[in-house]
Order: structure tokens, then C-alpha cells, then sequence
């Protein structure tokens, strides 16, 4: 049974990896943005943040989901 728990935690801190991808992805896309217009890098700076706060929350989510299964389950 605790065998079970341990792959079911594996697969929910997956979503780190996925966060680590989009993060990347989109602080590349935004660096080519700043470079292309940089009179718009408070915008564009804004939105990225915004977007890794998600990304992160997600990767947090998926985190907090593990320990859960592993402590509690």
C-alpha cells in the first residue's frame, strides 16, 4: 500500500517540471520581447511576473499534494 503512495506522490510533483518548462519558455519569449521593444518592458515585465506566480502556484500545488499523500494517505 505504501508502494502505491510513493508512485501517486511521484507523478504529483511532476507538475514542478511542468512549471520549470513554462517559466523558461516564457522568460525566453519575454527577453526577445524586451529586446524587440524595450520602451515596453514594464508591461511585458508585469505580465511575466504575473505568469510565474501561476506557474509556481501550480508547481507548489502539486508539492503540497505529495506530502499530503505520503504523510496522510
Amino acid at each position: 500500500m505504501m508502494s502505491m503512495a510513493i508512485i501517486a506522490a511521484a507523478v504529483a510533483v511532476f507538475t514542478g517540471i511542468g512549471a520549470g518548462i513554462g517559466i523558461g519558455f516564457a522568460t525566453g519569449k519575454a527577453s526577445e520581447a524586451i529586446a524587440r521593444q524595450p520602451e515596453a518592458s514594464g508591461k511585458i515585465n508585469s505580465a511575466l511576473l504575473l505568469g510565474c506566480a501561476l506557474a509556481e502556484g501550480t508547481a507548489i500545488f502539486g508539492f503540497i499534494t505529495a506530502l499530503l499523500i505520503i504523510f496522510v494517505g
